[in-house]
């Protein structure tokens, strides 16, 4: 067995990541998984009592870092608001069209799991787009716009719509309209706080 510096139950999310993410929960066994954490599947289930349980560690796993990387292309953009949503849409556009992008993990592991709603990654799925959500909001919020909530939300239809779009057909530029829209509603609720404020 292959050994590593990290600790055993991270060598295992890493391990159940990139399989999942490259192949899908479902075509992934556990002992794929065990393997390419050079560990016995018995260790494997001394750290997770059951491949459900590992499915929302995966998850839970992408959820910092995705929202961190959100956060670090909207601060790097120059420009207004509208432009810093505007350039996380840019950002996923050129991550859309690396070969080996798969789209949402969150997304795909619900599609695969859409006949149990109750399952652990769906709600870890669930936590993390509201996460995403309340962030857009704050972000609104700070710049006065009027309903935070409802322009986050409908960014996020955006974000996860322009996903499974590219998803199905591969065309990333799809996100790079999503991303206009996203600017325009933006700019719109931008322009009602101006006359709000007159």
């Amino acid at each position: 067995m292959r050994t590593s510096g990290k600790p055993t139950r991270e060598r295992i999310v890493d391990a159940a990541s990139k399989l999942f993410y490259g192949e899908g929960i479902r075509a992934v066994s556990v002992d794929a998984v065990a393997e390419k954490a050079g560990l016995t599947k018995r260790t494997l289930y001394y750290h997770f009592q059951s491949k459900d349980e590992l499915i929302a560690a995966y998850l839970d796993g992408r959820d910092q870092p995705n929202l961190a990387l959100f956060q670090r292309w909207f601060g790097e953009a120059e420009g207004g608001i509208d432009q810093k949503i505007r350039a996380i849409f840019q950002n996923l556009a050129k991550a859309a069209r690396h070969p080996r992008w798969k789209g949402c993990g969150y997304l795909r592991t619900a599609a695969e799991l859409a006949d149990m709603p109750g399952h652990p990654a769906i709600k870890t799925g669930i936590a993390h787009k509201k996460r995403v959500e309340a962030w857009l909001a704050s972000a609104f919020a700070a710049e006065g716009v009027r309903s935070p909530e409802l322009l986050a939300r409908q960014i996020i239809l955006l974000l996860d719509g322009c996903f499974a779009v590219v998803l199905l057909n591969r065309d990333a530029s799809y996100m790079e309209t999503a991303g206009e829209a996203a600017a325009t509603l933006v700019k719109s609720a931008l322009a009602q706080t101006g006359r709000e404020n007159r």
